[in-house]
């Protein structure tokens, strides 16, 4: 069976009390300047100056062949848009970290503006130590839109020219039951009616997570979370065998973790099925134009 640390504390303290290189993962949203409960806004200076801090530590837990998934939004000051992936690209790349892919996470709800477009989308930079990691892109791969497809010319005529365990579905995934072909990760974020909805603000899905887990690690590798919220990384790990280490410094949103934790171990957590179809809202009477509009 699997096993989890769950410890309260600020990371970069608490990250001195791990050994060098133990984490073939490290997946986590870290907070994004935005003003919310557990942070306070700062420059985008002050900021990107004090998540740097705890890069060098991240990186020294990471195994050889181990990867880092760091999901970013956009930091807002003035109405002035900053890409946060860009900057951290640069954090990366000082400590020679290589960048596999950028990918793109993308949803339908979100906050609404005014004075630009409406935001719907967040980036996972995806980066390895080297050229030796693991990567299971058979637990990932989405089905072929033509599996009975041959190739009709050349040495290989009369053969399927797809791969019978499907395809690759590349760094933009849209996981629509019968639409892979538009590949986008288009994976709902965490609102009001979602079903793993907690009082977490900035919450993510657990199918986010656990698409990164099967794909860049082996059961029973281990896995950190160093602003582990709610538990979703955990949950992710502990339902695929993983072993894991959340850090997370609000003790509400631990005490949340642990109580989704403990039922998901009795089998009374919801959470959405990695293939279930995304909700459509075109059948809802209010997609429908009411009459006095028209």
């Amino acid at each position: 069976m699997s096993s989890y640390k769950y410890i309260l504390g600020n990371s970069l303290n608490k990250l001195k009390n791990i050994d060098n290189d133990k984490f073939k993962l490290i997946i986590t949203s870290p907070p994004y300047n935005v003003g919310k409960e557990y942070e306070t806004k700062k420059s985008i200076e002050e900021y990107l100056n004090e998540q740097n801090k705890i890069l060098d530590e991240l990186i020294r837990v990471l195994h050889p062949k181990g990867s880092i998934c760091w999901q970013v939004g956009n930091y807002v000051e003035k109405g002035e848009v900053f890409p946060l992936d860009y900057f951290y690209y640069e954090l990366f790349k000082k400590r020679n970290l290589q960048l596999r892919n950028r990918i793109i996470w993308k949803f339908g709800h979100g906050l609404h503006s005014s004075k630009r477009f409406s935001g719907r989308y967040e980036t996972i930079l995806w980066f390895t130590k080297n050229n030796n990691y693991t990567f299971n892109l058979d637990l990932v791969r989405v089905p072929s839109k033509y599996p009975g497809k041959k190739y009709f010319k050349g040495p290989k005529k009369g053969q399927y020219s797809s791969n019978p365990k499907g395809k690759n579905p590349s760094d933009i995934w849209e996981i629509i039951l019968n639409d892979w072909e538009n590949e986008i990760w288009n994976i709902p974020n965490v609102k009001s009616n979602h079903v793993e909805k907690t009082e977490h603000p900035c919450q993510y899905p657990i199918e986010l997570v656990e698409r990164c887990v099967l794909a860049l690690t082996d059961e029973e590798d281990w896995v950190l979370d160093p602003f582990a919220g709610v538990g979703s990384t955990l949950l992710a790990c502990l339902k695929n065998k993983r072993n894991v280490i959340g850090i997370e410094k609000i003790k509400k949103y631990k005490d949340i973790g642990l109580k989704r934790i403990t039922d998901f171990e009795k089998g009374l957590l919801r959470f959405r099925a990695v293939e279930k179809p995304i909700y459509d809202h075109t059948k809802s009477k209010l997609s429908q134009m009411p009459l006095e509009l028209k």
